[in-house]
């Protein structure tokens, strides 16, 4: 399967026999090893956000294949950019995306962003400039580390539900949304639900009212899932009904879209929803489910410290396979 020079923007946009090669390739890479196939080989990291996971992971992973990473933080240690096409540069940006795409190109062998929403306007955040601007400017591939969406994380999480759940069709997926002390990207919500649609998991969205729906942009994606693998689709409110008979529950924070820039007034509606808490009570409803969560986690917030420890949590088990997924979908893109 030629995967060379692929940009990875999203997993829509991949198809579901090349996902599941680069998850057999992480599979393979993780028990057997993987020698060093990217000697030579560059990746440039830009990071508009923090990170933990997604830095270490991408940078040890390229070390590991032989190949180096350099990091950048546009505003920082690089000159803030602008990604607008025929915009009057008279703001902050010192650069426009056009020219960093095209030097960071000649410099190194791929690109990869994280570059997430400022919550404050959903209507410019959907458009996903800045990864959209390097993708048309780029002339390598350009690999998403989180923007409107995770396919990273993506990865990661489904190479644990295939290593516990085996066969991942007609498994019962939960995403539940969880109390947050302020408002979080929709992003790893999102990714969630596609990639648990697009393998064929019947999937369940729990979350406290309407106000909390994931963009139909995202919805539309995953009725399409649903309806290729012939899954199911639900969509609930009912904290019981949601958890009864789940395989797999995974919890995930995240903003009411209309509240973006208006934090004070969804500040209101979310502070009664403290009980969206994934705890041992809930979990006894499933189907002994396995627990997961991207990370960071707040403890007791988002779930107690006896689902967050006990021996169904995947919480470091899915941490961990994301340097495994991204160094197979490293060695496919730049090998």
């Amino acid at each position: 399967m030629n995967l060379k020079n692929r940009s990875f923007l999203s997993t829509q946009d991949w198809s579901l026999d090349e996902l599941s090669h680069i998850l057999d390739l992480a599979e393979k890479m993780k028990r057997s090893g993987h020698g060093r196939p990217l000697s030579g080989k560059s990746l440039a990291m830009l990071f508009f956000n923090p990170s933990l996971r997604t830095r270490s992971s991408f940078e040890l992973g390229m070390y590991q294949l032989g190949g180096h990473a350099v990091c950048l933080a546009p505003g920082k240690d690089a000159w803030p950019l602008e990604p607008r096409p025929g915009v009057v540069m008279d703001g902050e940006a010192e650069e426009h995306v056009q020219e960093a795409a095209a030097v960071l190109s000649r410099f190194f062998d791929a690109i990869s962003i994280r570059c997430f929403p400022k919550f404050q306007d959903w209507s410019e955040d959907r458009q996903d400039r800045m990864i959209r601007a390097f993708a048309r400017w780029a002339t390598k591939p350009i690999i998403n580390m989180e923007t409107i969406v995770h396919p990273c994380q993506e990865l990661a999480l489904m190479l644990s539900i295939k290593e516990k759940l085996g066969l991942p069709a007609r498994k019962n997926f939960l995403l539940t949304w969880t109390y947050h002390p302020k408002g979080l990207n929709t992003a790893v919500a999102n990714s969630a639900a596609l990639i648990a649609s697009r393998f064929g998991m019947n999937v369940t969205i729990l979350r406290p009212s309407a106000d909390f729906d994931l963009d139909p942009m995202f919805m539309d994606q995953v009725k399409d899932n649903v309806k290729a693998s012939g899954a199911r689709l639900t969509v609930t409110d009912s904290i019981d009904g949601a958890y009864t008979g789940a395989d797999f529950v995974y919890a995930k924070s995240w903003g009411a879209i209309k509240y973006f820039g208006r934090w004070e007034e969804e500040k209101k509606i979310r502070e009664p929803l403290k009980h969206f808490i994934v705890d041992q009570k809930k979990m006894e409803l499933t189907n002994d489910a396995y627990f997961s969560h991207c990370l960071p986690m707040r403890r007791n917030v988002k779930a107690t410290d006896e689902v967050a420890d006990s021996p169904r949590s995947l919480i470091h088990h899915e941490a961990e396979n994301r340097i495994h997924v991204q160094k197979a979908l490293l060695a496919e893109i730049l090998g």
